[in-house]
């Protein structure tokens, strides 16, 4: 089974410099959803949902302001 890859821009990431999975850019299902997870992306750039797998990562060319 291949793993969703959700590309992000940097106005995506909240104010912790990340996203919540299930994600709407995810296009999940209501009845395939899991917990609400935080994943931290400003970081790295990138981090994987422990409980579905889908990649969450910034766009190439994207540039985080604020200090992330």
């Amino acid at each position: 089974m291949t793993q969703a890859i959700v590309e992000l821009l940097a106005k995506d990431l909240d104010g912790n410099g990340g996203v919540h999975c299930p994600n709407p850019k995810a296009d999940m299902k209501l009845w395939n959803s899991h917990p609400r997870v935080f994943l931290e992306i400003a970081h790295q750039g990138h981090a994987s949902c422990p409980y579905c797998g889908t990649e969450y990562r910034l766009k190439a060319g994207e540039v985080l302001k604020g200090g992330h």
